[in-house]
């Protein structure tokens, strides 16, 4: 489980990433100069402003009259009345460099990543001198901790220096053995995507904006150290150990950070003066131990064949692609060491980038992009055993229902709470737009809470947390069903619909032969209200509350204007039938009840789950990096597994730094995922792509190996974890099912679907005695113990 290369990186795309959920760094392995870049999770352009937009609430009927004659484009102009100003940017944080003095002569170079222990290291030989390198962030100190030693006494010499993007100054402390550098953030950033005169600005010293405080700290050298306006110097030593923390004045999203942040160099002091107290190897131990209770929870095995380990991961991506089963092994684990880098309880939640951004125009700003990317940033959080990592969306969500408040009534006029396509650190919730330049195809979507408390209610369905479910997740649950039952309108046939609608970033053809965004009823608003309301109702009858209003649901829920399959066969992403703008375009949003949602079965509405594979069949296999993994796991979900390995095979493609290529994304040489431009929801939704191949409970009972590729012939996974709080291991021979084994942690029946034509037994470890039996491809059902475990056998 190591990336590794034989030179250093030559483009940000070919770094190594480390982190700890709030700091993270990309490392370049440099042999003459490393230079680690830097980003703290809440450094951000702006500050709390007032987003939200009274005349939309006045053009809102306006809109609807044009939608329901007909008169989409005209619509799609009225709706720019509607926005709201742009969200701001996720920032870089700055860049540390080690200079070396021993020039650039290196032999032997190898740099690698070890997902064993998220340590990056760097080794060559220089002559007879042997350079090694250690780099991770620290989660428990609070630090990114940095080891550098030879194997000849006294020959370790460099200058390190750090510097910003941003507005900034360094110092140093030549009593402490400290490099400071402290800057502030602009307070305004307009996105990349959108011209401007003035895209960063800047207020006074004292005023609006951010400001961060990042030190370099020696903790132990055995040679000469010094400081001064250069940065920090080392001369004549053996081993160095470095330390680099970082804070923000961030002090939470309804405070301006200028004006009533907090101080970011006690917070950094703090951790210096905690991590300075240990060793080099306590602090590497403790780290290690840390993320290996999370990390080793899962293992995945694909057998042997076609493995490269041998080979820089590179080439292996090059050569072999995903006929490497070891490659795609490793990229599995890959996402989850990314989830558990970007995403701890107390952090912000993963934005589009993770935490790694190296640019002060960030593509798309680097925000929570919230019609796909962010839910897609947390799919393999449960299934994949790493609960803890969902604690910061799930906050999240809690934070930005405040806001959701305000929009939902200056906005629409609505009770409940709303967001739209575009989210950032000030948890902004009205539709981004600059009042006006945005596109509607994006900015016109209050869907977000829907799709967002799934993250909530799905939550509770793995993890069994009862109070979580009655204190944090209901409230907010219902809130977002109060406004949704607001927003909806009867469309005079005596169904509800949704007017404006639209389908995420895809545009239709009018009869008229023209482009436009704006509909009612898009197929994606029906499903999403669809699965929060049908959340809504199971939490209140397990809460046994709010049963009248659980009625109301129940009775709106039966009215939504029904799905429809277009003249191809497939499931119609709008309410008319519609031309596509592009058939092979990259979101799939009609397809969201069949993943993530649980709407379309095979068993529940067979017509319209076939429907929608043959809407995702004309789709094709081509995208963008992320959509590539939505595929996969929507495939996955038709029990393809042999379509969802070709799209494997897609994503597992080398992308050249800089290529840009809306239709063919796949993967850069650190294995970050290709929109392209880099985005991290690729990693995360291959990851749950790969589990959901392997194993899926989204029914009512838990299907073992559903969508196995041919190619997968034997293998085995462990720690996958499964609705109703059970942990899953299972092993295959030749393409079939031969053991499995179920840990139930809360105790309660269990279902499962084995798909295997022989006799099946389970038996209970504790007592040696079989719960069940089976000798068809039925389905097996017993009662669990809390903690019990279970022994299924094939025959």
């Amino acid at each position: 489980m190591k990336l590794w290369y034989e030179r250093p990186a030559q483009a940000w795309t070919e770094a190594l990433p480390i982190g700890n959920g709030r700091l993270g760094a990309m490392a370049f392995g440099g042999v003459e100069t490393e230079r680690l870049q830097l980003n703290e999770d809440t450094l951000w352009s702006g500050a709390p402003r007032d987003w939200n937009n009274p005349q939309a609430k006045e053009v809102l009927p306006e809109v609807r009259r044009l939608v329901a004659e007909g008169k989409f484009v005209e619509a799609d102009t009225v709706c720019k009345q509607m926005m709201g100003p742009y969200n701001q940017s996720y920032l870089p944080l700055g860049n540390a460099y080690l200079h070396f003095y021993h020039g650039d002569n290196a032999k032997s170079y190898r740099r690698e990543l070890d997902l064993d222990t998220a340590v990056a290291a760097t080794t060559y030989t220089m002559g007879e001198v042997v350079y090694t390198r250690e780099v991770f962030a620290s989660h428990p100190d609070q630090a990114i901790v940095i080891r550098l030693s030879v194997n000849k006494l006294g020959m370790l010499a460099f200058r390190a220096a750090m510097d910003s993007q941003l507005r900034y100054k360094t110092s140093w402390d030549s009593r402490a053995g400290t490099l400071i550098l402290q800057g502030k953030c602009p307070k305004h950033v307009t996105p990349g995507y959108h011209g401007a005169d003035l895209p960063v600005v800047y207020d006074a010293d004292t005023g609006e904006g951010m400001t961060f405080d990042c030190r370099m700290k020696v903790l132990d050298a055995d040679g000469q150290v010094w400081a001064d306006h250069d940065g920090l110097h080392v001369q004549g030593a053996t081993v160095v150990t470095l330390l680099i923390s970082a804070a923000t004045s961030f002090n939470g999203y309804d405070r301006s950070p200028g004006l009533a942040g907090k101080d970011p160099s006690s917070v950094v002091e703090s951790s210096l003066q905690t991590a300075q107290e240990k060793t080099y190897e306590a602090l590497r131990l403790e780290h290690v131990q840390d993320y290996q209770a999370l990390y080793g929870r899962v293992d995945l095995k694909l057998g042997s064949e076609s493995r490269r380990e041998h080979q820089p991961t590179d080439r292996r991506i090059r050569d072999q692609g995903a006929q490497d089963l070891g490659l795609v092994e490793l990229l599995f684990q890959y996402g989850r060491y990314l989830l558990i880098a970007s995403s701890r309880p107390g952090t912000q939640p993963a934005n589009l980038q993770g935490i790694w951004n190296c640019e002060a125009r960030p593509p798309w700003s680097s925000n929570w992009t919230l019609n796909i990317n962010t839910e897609m940033n947390y799919w393999p959080a449960e299934t994949c055993n790493l609960s803890e990592c969902h604690q910061p969306l799930l906050d999240y969500i809690g934070e930005l229902a405040v806001n959701g408040r305000k929009t939902a009534r200056i906005n629409y006029g609505c009770r409940g709470w709303t967001a739209h396509h575009n989210g950032d650190v000030w948890r902004q919730s009205a539709p981004a737009g600059d009042f006006g330049a945005g596109d509607p195809v994006w900015a016109i979507w209050p869907m977000a809470a829907a799709w967002l408390c799934q993250h909530l209610w799905e939550h509770y369905r793995f993890s069994g947390d009862k109070e979580f479910l009655a204190a944090k997740a209901y409230p907010v649950m219902k809130e977002a069903a109060e406004f949704y039952l607001d927003w909806l309108i009867e469309d005079g046939d005596g169904y509800l619909i949704t007017s404006p609608s639209t389908s995420p970033e895809h545009k239709f053809i009018t009869t008229r032969n023209e482009k436009a965004a704006v509909s009612q009823a898009s197929t994606m608003d029906v499903c999403l209200i669809w699965d929060l309301f049908t959340n809504c109702i199971e939490a209140m009858e397990f809460l046994n509350r709010d049963l009248e209003f659980r009625d109301s649901l129940d009775s709106a829920r039966r009215r939504l204007r029904p799905l429809k399959i277009g003249q191809y066969g497939q499931l119609q992403e709008w309410s008319h039938d519609f031309a596509d703008e592009d058939q092979h375009h990259r979101h799939v949003s009609h397809l969201f009840g069949v993943h993530p949602g649980r709407q379309l079965t095979a068993q529940s509405s067979p017509k319209f789950f076939n429907a929608a594979r043959c809407s995702l069949q004309r789709r094709g296999d081509g995208g963008t990096g992320w959509s590539l993994a939505w595929k996969i796991n929507l495939w996955a979900r038709f029990g393809d597994g042999d379509r969802a390995g070709k799209l494997i095979s897609n994503l597992l493609t080398l992308v050249e730094d800089g290529r840009t290529n809306y239709h063919r994304g796949g993967v850069y040489a650190n294995l970050f995922d290709a929109h392209p431009p880099f985005q991290i929801d690729g990693n995360f939704g291959f990851t749950a792509g790969v589990a959901e191949m392997l194993m899926q409970s989204h029914t009512d009972e838990i299907c073992l190996l559903p969508a196995l590729p041919t190619a997968w012939h034997y293998g085995r996974v462990t720690g996958l974890r499964a609705r109703g709080g059970f942990e899953i291991d299972i092993a295959w021979e030749d393409g079939q099912l031969t053991s499995a084994r179920v840990v139930s942690l809360l105790g309660g029946g269990c279902r499962l679907r084995v798909g295997v034509g022989k006799r099946v037994h389970v038996t209970e470890l504790a007592s040696g005695s079989t719960v069940a039996s089976s000798s068809d491809a039925g389905h097996l059902e017993f009662t669990t113990a809390v903690n019990g475990a279970y022994s299924l056998e094939v025959e």
